[in-house]
């Protein structure tokens, strides 16, 4: 039988006078863990009882364009992988990084 531990992870958003983000920070209850100042999170929840995803994309004013497609492609890419390891289906994991390549592609990030 194992033992269960419970954990957190604590999201602080700090607003300008215009309820904008001006600093996004995580921080973890987890060993090891520091805590992190990010310009960017996107947060996707499944509430089973409406059957829908509920979310928070959230960035600060000074995120650089550039950095944000960089990251859109990288979390598109990384949606693949974890399709495949939820469901098994290789095929249809393989097309969302198949779109996450052309989605760089168009957008010239790695040149």
């Amino acid at each position: 039988m194992s033992k269960e531990s419970k954990h957190q992870i604590n999201i602080s958003v700090t607003l300008d006078e215009n309820k904008i983000p001006s600093k996004i920070q995580v921080d973890s209850t987890e060993e090891g863990f520091d805590k992190l100042n990010t310009p960017s999170m996107l947060l996707s929840l499944w509430d089973s009882e409406n059957l829908e995803a509920l979310k928070i994309d959230l960035w600060i004013k000074q995120m650089p364009v550039d950095e944000m497609k960089m990251f859109i492609h990288q979390t598109l890419d990384t949606l693949g992988d974890t399709y495949k390891r939820a469901t098994s289906d290789e095929e249809m994991g393989a097309v969302l990084k198949e779109f996450s390549s052309y989605f760089a592609q168009k957008l010239q990030l790695y040149k």
